[in-house]
C-alpha cells in the first residue's frame, strides 16, 4: 500500500512489492494472481461473512433488515483500520482499471446475498433487489466513512444511508398510490360518462 500511494499505482511493479515485503516474486504470486490483487485481499473473506450473517439474521426480519444486520455486524471486519481504508480506496479512485475490478467484486458480493436470501426463502426478484439495495447502502456509506464523515462510525454510515434509501423507496409507495387513486377516480369518470351515453341512447330509442 505505500508503495502505491509513493510511486503511484501504474509506477509499482511486482518485484518492487514483493522485495518490500522481503519476498520473492514466485512468492508474491502464491498469494495474488496480480498487483491488483493486493488492493482487494480480503474480499473473499468478506463476502462470505456477509452472506452468512444474511442468512443467519433473525427469521421475523424481513429481506432488507437481514440484509442491514450483516452489514452492521460486519463492520467489526474493518476494525481500526480507517487510515489504510482512505489509502486504499483514494490509490482505486484514481485508476479505472482498479475501479472496474472493484465494481466485479461488488456484483460478486450482491450474488452472494441474493443466494443468502434465496436460502432464507425469499423469491425472486426480492431477492436480487434486497441484495443490489443493500450493497448500493454499503458502498455510499463506506465512501463517506473514507472520505471523513465526521466522528460517525462505518455502522452509523450505514444506518444513515439505509434509512435515507428507505425514504426514497417510501417517496414512490406514496407516488405509485396517488398515481392510483389518478387512475381510479379516471376509470370512475369513464364509467360515469359511458353510462350517460347509454341512458341518452334508451331515452332517444
Amino acid at each position: 500500500m505505500e508503495l502505491f500511494a509513493e510511486r503511484g499505482f501504474e509506477n509499482t511493479t511486482v518485484a518492487e512489492i514483493a522485495a518490500r515485503a522481503g519476498l520473492t516474486e514466485r512468492t508474491f504470486f502464491r498469494h495474488f494472481a496480480d498487483k491488483r490483487e493486493v488492493l482487494f485481499y480480503g474480499s473473499a473473506a468478506l463476502q462470505e461473512l456477509l452472506a452468512k450473517s444474511a442468512y443467519e439474521a433473525p427469521a421475523s426480519l424481513p429481506p432488507l433488515e437481514a440484509i442491514e444486520a450483516a452489514l452492521i455486524g460486519a463492520t467489526a471486519f474493518f476494525g481500526e483500520r480507517r487510515e489504510f481504508a482512505c489509502q486504499r480506496q483514494a490509490i482505486i479512485a484514481a485508476n479505472p482499471e482498479l475501479q472496474e475490478r472493484e465494481q466485479v467484486k461488488l456484483a460478486m458480493l450482491a450474488t452472494a446475498l441474493a443466494e443468502a436470501l434465496r436460502r432464507r426463502g425469499v423469491k425472486e426478484p426480492a431477492a436480487s433487489l434486497a441484495a443490489e439495495a443493500g450493497v448500493a447502502v454499503f458502498k455510499v456509506a463506506f465512501q463517506r466513512w473514507t472520505a471523513g464523515a465526521g466522528d460517525r462510525t462505518l455502522a452509523q454510515l450505514i444506518r444513515e444511508s439505509m434509512d435515507e434509501l428507505k425514504a426514497v423507496a417510501g417517496g414512490g409507495e406514496e407516488r405509485r398510490s396517488s398515481t392510483d387513486d389518478f387512475g381510479a377516480r379516471a376509470h370512475g369518470r369513464r364509467g360515469d360518462e359511458r353510462r350517460k351515453v347509454r341512458a341518452q341512447d334508451d331515452y332517444v330509442t
